[in-house]
C-alpha cells in the first residue's frame, strides 16, 4: 500500500491556534499556573468556541515568542504529515488592535513561518480571516490589513465562526477589497448553515474556495454550479462529525462530493480539538471513507493546485503526486480517478 506520508499535499483549512500541540498547550497553561484546558470537552459549536478562546488565548496573551514558537510546530507537524504547503488561517487584529502593531505581528509570522519552511522544505502563506461575530467595519480593517501583505506573504481571506447566525452578507465590502489586492476569497460556508449560506458565499464574497462546504450535498443544483464553476471545497471529515454536522465518518458526504465532480481537499482543521491531524485524515479518508489513492491524489493536487503557493511548487508537487500514484501499490485506479496533466483534475 501507497504510503501517505510520502504523498505531496498542501494543508489549506487550518487555524493557526487549534493547530497547537497538546504538549504546548499543557506547558503554556503551567506558565501560568493555569491548566490546560481538555481539549475534547465540547458538546455544541458554542462549546467548541468557547474552549478555542481559552487555548488561544495562552498564546495572544503571551509574550510573542510563544506565537512565534506555534509557527514553528505547525510547520514541522505540516512537514512530517507529507505537506509541501501550508495556508495557517490567523487574524492578527485579535492579537493587536493598532493595525500597524498587528502588521508588525502578521510580518513576524510570515518570516518565522518561512524561516521554518525553508529549513524543512515546506512552502508557507498566510490566510487572513475576519470574524463573523464582530462588526464588519472591523472585518474590513482585517482585509486592509490583509491586503498590504498580498503577494508577500498573505494568500487569501477568510470568514469564520457560527454561519447560521451571522449571513455573509454584511461582509461584502470586506471581501471585495480582499479580492481586488488579488487575494483568493475562502470563506466558511456549508457547515452550521445549508446550501443558501454557500450560494450567498459564491455570489456575495466571490468565494473560490469554501472552508467545509460539506452541505451542499442537500442541494443537487448547488452541486452542478460548484462543478461547473470548479470551487474547491477544503474538507475536514473528523471536524465534521465531531460538531455534529455528519451522523457519523461513515455518513460523510465527502465521496458524493467526488462523485458529483465537485473539487476537495483533506484538511484536520483544527487538530488541538478534533485529534487527527493531515496525514490522519488522508487515512481516515482511505480507511473510513474508501477513497482509492487516484482519489486521494487527486485530493492532494487539488489542494496545490487551489493554494497560493507558487507556480513552481505546485509544478514539482503535482510531477511528484504522478510519480507517488505510479509506485506500486493495492489500488486500483477506477473511471474517472486518473491523474491527468497538469490543469485537469481526476473526475472533471
Amino acid at each position: 500500500m501507497r504510503s501517505l506520508d510520502r504523498l505531496p499535499k498542501a494543508h489549506l483549512h487550518l487555524h493557526l491556534e487549534g493547530a497547537m500541540r497538546p504538549a504546548t498547550l499543557a506547558e503554556l497553561a503551567g506558565e501560568r499556573g493555569e491548566r490546560p484546558p481538555d481539549a475534547g470537552d465540547f458538546a455544541s459549536f458554542e462549546d467548541f468556541g468557547a474552549l478555542y478562546d481559552a487555548a488561544a488565548r495562552l498564546v495572544r496573551e503571551g509574550p510573542r515568542r510563544n506565537l512565534l514558537r506555534l509557527v514553528r510546530e505547525v510547520v514541522e507537524d505540516a512537514a512530517a504529515d507529507g505537506a509541501v504547503w501550508i495556508e495557517p488561517h490567523l487574524n492578527p487584529l485579535t492579537y493587536e488592535d493598532d493595525p500597524g502593531a498587528a502588521l508588525d505581528l502578521l510580518d513576524a509570522v510570515i518570516d518565522e513561518g518561512r524561516r521554518a519552511g525553508d529549513r524543512l522544505g515546506v512552502g508557507f502563506g498566510v490566510l487572513v480571516y475576519a470574524r463573523r461575530h464582530a462588526d464588519p467595519s472591523q472585518a474590513v480593517e482585517t482585509a486592509r490589513l490583509a491586503a498590504r501583505r498580498s503577494g508577500d506573504g498573505v494568500v487569501g481571506f477568510g470568514l469564520a465562526g457560527d454561519e447560521a447566525r451571522h449571513a455573509p452578507e454584511p461582509f461584502a465590502e470586506a471581501f471585495a477589497i480582499a479580492r481586488e489586492a488579488g487575494l483568493i476569497s475562502a470563506p466558511h460556508a456549508g457547515e452550521l448553515a445549508g446550501p443558501a449560506g454557500m450560494r450567498a458565499a459564491l455570489d456575495v464574497l466571490g468565494a473560490r474556495r469554501i472552508a467545509h462546504g460539506v452541505r451542499a450535498v442537500e442541494d443537487p443544483a448547488l452541486l452542478d454550479r460548484l462543478a461547473a464553476e470548479g470551487i474547491v471545497l477544503d474538507v475536514c471529515p473528523t471536524s465534521n462529525v465531531a460538531l455534529g454536522v455528519v451522523a457519523s465518518l461513515a455518513a460523510h458526504p465527502l465521496p458524493r462530493l467526488l462523485e458529483a465532480g465537485v473539487r476537495c481537499t483533506l484538511n484536520a482543521d483544527d487538530p488541538l480539538l478534533f485529534g487527527p491531524g493531515l496525514l490522519q485524515e488522508y487515512e481516515t479518508a482511505r480507511t473510513e471513507l474508501g477513497l482509492t489513492d487516484p482519489q486521494l491524489a487527486a485530493a492532494a493536487r487539488t489542494s496545490l493546485e487551489a493554494s497560493g503557493a507558487p507556480h513552481t511548487t505546485v509544478e514539482d508537487a503535482v510531477t511528484r503526486i504522478g510519480a507517488w500514484l505510479d509506485t506500486p501499490g493495492q489500488a486500483t485506479t477506477l473511471p474517472g480517478q486518473e491523474v491527468g496533466p497538469p490543469g485537469q483534475l481526476a473526475g472533471t
